[in-house]
């Protein structure tokens, strides 16, 4: 068996990677997917967070076009996250690995609160952390959450799970003659508006010399690949000295 390439991953999984092809916001069978690729890398000694979006069930940004104000939708939005971490925390429970749900909004009833202190001792324990509620704050997107705690755990690498196969010159699913970027530097992202992120989660990765790894998570296996150092998808890094 290969060995891993990084001994701890921050993995942000988008809403919209649980809903499935069809209209369930949380896709049973989808998830299940996901999760085994997720224990099949922490059973290889890797430590393991998720940040995890809530597109399938309410954007807040969206919202606020519509008529509910800003701080309001982003509110729903933090909570569709926890939503979708519960579903995470369970499927993965099922399949034998214990869980932790830390949220950035108190709910002591269903999370624990996130402090850096006790995400690592779950970390370093060998549990699966799940991170919820984004930032806690209106106006910050799921990206920068993820940049943000992978920051704060020390994470060797954000991994930027997707359904294409990286970053591209323009969007693959309406141009097929977009190109796909190997290698991108955090410079290079910034300046040419590429979508991999939002740029405040692109400025937190470069302060914090944080790599991001952009790839396809819908094929199976994927995820080990890449945490095993195969070259597929996008590397999003500092320039090389």
């Amino acid at each position: 068996m290969a060995e891993p390439k990084y001994k701890r991953i921050l993995l942000k999984l988008s809403g919209e990677a649980l809903a499935g092809k069809g209209k369930l916001s949380i896709d049973p069978a989808r998830i299940r997917g996901l999760c085994r690729q997720i224990v099949e890398v922490r059973n290889m000694d890797v430590q393991v967070a998720l940040v995890v979006g809530g597109g399938n069930i309410f954007r807040g940004l969206a919202a606020s076009k519509n008529g509910i104000d800003r701080v309001t939708g982003d509110s729903m939005g933090m909570l569709a996250t926890v939503m979708n971490g519960l579903a995470l925390q369970n499927t993965i429970e099922s399949l034998g690995v214990e869980t932790r749900v830390l949220s950035a909004i108190r709910m002591d009833q269903i999370a624990e609160v996130f402090i850096k202190r006790r995400a690592m001792r779950h970390l370093n324990k060998g549990r699966i952390i799940i991170l919820v509620a984004g930032t806690g704050s209106p106006f910050f997107t799921t990206d920068t959450a993820a940049a943000l705690r992978a920051s704060e755990i020390e994470a060797d690498v954000l991994l930027k799970a997707t359904r294409v196969n990286g970053v591209y010159s323009d969007d693959p699913e309406k141009n097929a003659g977009a190109v796909m970027y190997p290698e991108l530097t955090f410079m290079d992202v910034l300046k040419n508006d590429l979508k991999v992120m939002d740029a405040t989660a692109i400025s937190l990765a470069r302060e914090n010399n944080i790599p991001i790894q952009v790839f396809n998570i819908l094929v199976d296996g994927n995820l080990k690949r890449v945490v095993t150092g195969e070259k597929i998808g996008t590397l999003v890094s500092a320039p090389v000295a």
